[in-house]
């Protein structure tokens, strides 16, 4: 038993020295930053253009959640006054309006195909709404139901597989037609606050209380090769998820994360009034935002089509417009009347919607 227990006190120093020799690696490699890169590039003009075109009033409480239609100018809203509603952005007409069981809603999301909507929240519950089923549209064509803590982001793969994730620390994959799961992904310490899934669909990041955020890959289950090549999720019953690196920066709870469009890098927003630009093929973190003024905390991230610009709402009702490369405070939009809690860019790249305590949506471009 001794023997053993030398053997693993020195496979942990190894294990050990190795990681302290990837680090010194990295570090070696790491021979400028992006803001010394890009410091002789020319300054993107300041964008003062950007005006409120649309206003969404309907909502009756807070608004916690928004999310874009793919393709598409539809938007849907969940709002703390047990409604979800549908709209069409051009118009401003409500499209539909789904009553909800509970009213403790947190998040919400459009699933590419324009036919479903999901939303959850308090009640641990994910619950998918089939908008194409008139007659039924106000009950629940399938119901998630497995995680014991909060529900706080989902986001749909296509129509038949969404991602959740929970106060109980864990992101699920589910299968939508047999309402189980197919993969959970378990590594964080702190509640996961949100999820973005990579343009390919093969991977998602997590951001999370604990102040990291995680990137998994969603082909791997337990016991499954990470060189696997194979495009296809994890089947049924696969076991845990893969963490496949962690990113670590912020000082407290990140709130959001955001695929960057090329899907090689990922924006934060945490409560250290911070975004962050982490890059996944360098491991590390490639820029900060954050100035002496900006003090509150940042609940929401989204990048431009082009990833120049990043966009951040925050507590005090503002959502900042960040030049990505060279970390600067382009312009401020300012509308709202409490905090922006929530905000998306089209698919087509023409809009920016922010959604906020105020219960107002509000359209820029």
């Amino acid at each position: 038993m001794a023997d053993l227990a030398e053997r693993i006190q020195q496979a942990r120093r190894d294990a050990a020295a190795m990681q302290e020799q990837i680090k010194a690696n990295k570090e070696k490699m790491h021979d400028t930053t992006l803001r010394a890169y890009s410091r002789d590039l020319p300054h993107v003009p300041k964008n003062d253009k950007m005006r409120i075109r649309r206003t969404l009033k309907g909502h009756l409480a807070k608004i916690y959640a928004m999310q874009w239609a793919d393709k598409s100018t539809h938007i849907v809203s969940a709002s703390q006054d047990g409604k979800l509603l549908v709209w069409d952005g051009m118009t401003t007409n409500k499209l539909a309006a789904i009553p909800l069981r509970s009213s403790w809603v947190m998040t919400c999301a459009y699933s590419p195909s324009g036919q479903f909507v999901a939303c959850g929240g308090l009640d641990n519950i994910c619950s998918v709404f089939n908008l194409r089923s008139r007659e039924t549209i106000g009950r629940p064509c399938a119901e998630l139901i497995g995680h014991v803590g909060f529900l706080a982001c989902c986001k749909f793969l296509d129509d038949r597989h969404m991602l959740t994730s929970s106060g109980d620390m864990t992101s699920v994959l589910w299968d939508l037609e047999q309402r189980t799961k197919i993969t959970e992904f378990t590594g964080h310490t702190g509640e996961v606050m949100s999820v973005s899934i990579s343009p390919d669909k093969n991977t998602f990041v997590s951001g999370s209380s604990d102040a990291t955020a995680k990137l998994w890959d969603l082909r791997i289950g337990a016991g499954s090769s990470s060189s696997s090549s194979s495009s296809s999720l994890a089947t049924p019953g696969g076991g845990g998820g893969a963490c496949v690196q962690t990113f670590v920066g912020h000082e407290t709870d990140l709130n959001a994360v955001q695929y960057f469009p090329s899907g090689h890098a990922f924006g934060t927003g945490s409560d250290d009034s911070t975004c962050r630009l982490f890059d996944i093929r360098a491991s590390r973190e490639m820029m900060a935002y954050a100035l002496d003024d900006v003090v509150c905390a940042v609940t929401s991230v989204a990048f431009s089509i082009s990833g120049r610009y990043l966009f951040a709402g925050y507590d005090d009702h503002k959502c900042l417009v960040w030049d990505t490369i060279k970390g600067e405070r382009m312009s401020s939009l300012q509308g709202h009347t409490n905090r922006v809690s929530c905000l998306g860019v089209s698919s087509d790249g023409m809009a920016l919607c922010t959604g906020s305590w105020d219960s107002l949506l509000r359209i820029w471009a």
